[in-house]
Parts: C-alpha cells; structure tokens; sequence
C-alpha cells in the first residue's frame, strides 16, 4: 500500500478484517505463514493475560499503579511486527503488546511495574524506557531518527503517543522537525477516545487526529486500531517509506481503552456502561480468533491449551519477582544526596524496623 494514497480528511478508516474476522480485500492480508499468524494471536492473548494478572495483583496490594492495555493488543502488535531487529521503539507508557513483539522480557516490566528501576534496564533491545510525561517521548524519537541520518542508518524508529498527547506542544515541535529533517520516524496515534476522562471530540475540532499531518506536508492515515492486519499494513508502510529516505508518516489507530486509565482511575464516572459494551464487540482479540478459526489454524482446545499455559507462566515471572528482590533496602534511600540527611536517616530506620518485625508506623 501508499500511504500518499489515502487522504485523512475523507475521515474513513482503513481495515482489513470486519468485525467478524471476514476478509474485506484478500490482497490485503499479509504474506504471513501459519506460524507467525498463530505466533501473533498468541502475542495478543499474552498481552491481556499478563494485563489481567497485572490488574489482580494491583488490587492484592502487590503491585504500584498499573495502566491497562486491554482493547489495544492489535494496534500495540500489528504496528511493532513491522519493525526490524535494528529499529527504535519509542513508548508512552501502555504498549505493552508492543514491549513483547520487540523482545522485553516480562520480568522487566512486571519490575517496572512493582517498583523496581531494574525494570528500565534491558539488553540488546532497542527501545526507549517508559515515558510517562505526555508527548516528551515525540521529540526524544526525532532526536534518534536525526542521529541515524547523521551516521548513514537506515534504522527507523516507532514512536507511540496517545491522543490526549496530540494537545502537547512536544507533539506538534516533533512532527515539524521530523518533517524538516525527514528524519526515519512513523508517529503513531493510540486514540483510545480518552485522555483520562477528557473525550477526544473536546480536544480538537479536527475531524480525527490523522489529519494533523497535514500541516507538516507528511502523510496521515485514519487506521482501524482492532484490525491487526491493517496496523501492520500500514505501519510496514510507513517503516519502508521511512527507510528508504522519504521522512516520517502519522498513523492514528482508531482503538478504545476498555479498561480504567490506570488503576487509580474509576471511567465510570466519565462513560457510560453501553459504550464499552459496544466496544467490546469489536474487540481486537476476538475478531483475530474468528479469522484464525475460519482458515482452521484455531481450536477451542489448543486455546485453551495455550491460556493456560500463559498463564502459568505469568504467575511464576511474578512470583519470582515478588519472592527475590535483588533491591537493597538502602537503595532506596542512600541515592539522593552525597550524605544521607537525618530525615531520610530516620526514614530508612522506620522502613527497616518495619521489615524486621519491630515497632509500627504511619
């Protein structure tokens, strides 16, 4: 596909597959063979295992503040699978189906998850650590495309923001000097229809977020975010129009957030209960399943086969996690100032009492 072919202001989106897993343009499917097709869906349902789990121990007390990827696994997937080994990812802070593809072990990210900075701290994967200011990660990816120009690369880098993260400046500093420079980045838009509890239609009176392209002379794409052939279409798009020295490309995958923002977020005081039930029939892992099944390549058996496997497997990754901490109480404290001050001394004294078993705190 060209991406020069589609126009973001005819406000239609691109798909693949309709909501029940049937094919709209058979020359669209991607050249996948049987194993990577089921290796995808498996991606996708390890993604909501490992967000499920996540949410559990969340609430059990056992883990820090969570943000649920559920309802995103496709746009995550699909768009990270069109990378090479050489290229950049950039995150915000919930792609986590896109953290797998590009080879983050889960144990970093349950680490990151449970508090740990060794979570950040990963080998021979090229990505960004988690960025949780909105959109500052935009402009750390066009300073990663520059250098590869600079240096003769021909790496490109995938940058994630959210649509909450359009409304930043940074968003809108790094698509102008992108396009300047034609550096190798595709931007790519997770609009789950909220930031927060902010709905997308009261941030901008653009008609989507695709069409913010236009002003930096780039192409724009309106994709559907559940379809995950059409995320990998177009993102292997703009990956090759990027490679080949054309400059960046906006993709915005057209999703939704089923989940809270975070864990410390209650959407139902922002949206209603019929929206995400209608939602949820169009959700990115059930119309993958039924496509698989109708070429045969899934089973209720080997599903069940494989989630339960999954799961093991994720329970045990915490588990490990949460029974061997490689942190040193101390570390927590003594990193901050050249000598430890008396307040923090007396802090660390309380956290080790409690610890040991000693006298209560507050």
């Amino acid at each position: 596909m060209r991406l020069e072919d589609y126009n973001p202001l005819d406000n239609i989106q691109y798909s693949v597959l309709d909501l029940n897993g049937n094919v709209l343009k058979e020359e669209d499917i991607p050249d996948f063979t049987d194993e990577e097709l089921f290796y995808l869906y498996k991606t996708m349902l390890y993604t909501r295992i490992i967000d499920d789990k996540a949410l559990s121990y969340q609430r059990q007390g056992r883990m820090l503040t969570y943000t649920p990827n559920t309802g995103q696994e496709a746009a995550q997937i699909g768009s990270s699978y069109a990378l090479e080994k050489g290229d950049f990812l950039v995150p915000a802070f919930r792609e986590l189906g896109a953290w797998l593809i590009k080879g983050v072990p889960l144990k970093n990210i349950y680490l990151y998850w449970y508090g740990n900075e060794w979570g950040s701290h990963i080998d021979d994967v090229k990505i960004l650590p988690i960025s949780v200011p909105i959109a500052s990660q935009m402009q750390h990816a066009v300073g990663i495309g520059m250098a590869n120009n600079i240096k003769g690369e021909k790496d490109v880098v995938l940058a994630f923001v959210g649509d909450g993260g359009t409304s930043e400046g940074d968003f809108h500093e790094a698509l102008n000097f992108a396009a300047v420079f034609k550096t190798p980045v595709v931007f790519l838009i997770q609009n789950n229809q909220y930031a927060i509890s902010t709905r997308r239609e009261i941030q901008t009176m653009s008609k989507n977020l695709a069409q913010k392209a236009i002003a930096y002379e780039i192409p724009g794409i309106l994709v559907d975010g559940n379809d995950i052939f059409a995320m990998y279409n177009a993102t292997k798009a703009a990956v090759n129009r990027a490679r080949n020295g054309q400059g960046p490309a906006l993709i915005e995958a057209y999703t939704y957030r089923l989940g809270a923002h975070t864990t410390s977020d209650d959407p139902s005081k922002y949206r209603a209960k019929e929206e995400v039930e209608e939602w949820k029939k169009k959700d990115p892992l059930l119309r993958f399943r039924l496509y698989l099944q109708q070429k045969g390549l899934l089973t209720d058996e080997l599903e069940e086969r494989t989630k339960k496997d999954l799961e093991e497997e994720v329970m045990a990754t915490f588990e490990s996690i949460e029974n061997k901490s490689d942190t040193e109480i101390e570390d927590i404290f003594k990193y901050h100032y050249a000598t430890m001050p008396p307040q923090l001394e007396e802090q660390l004294n309380e956290y080790k009492a409690f610890w040991e078993g000693g006298k209560d705190y507050d």
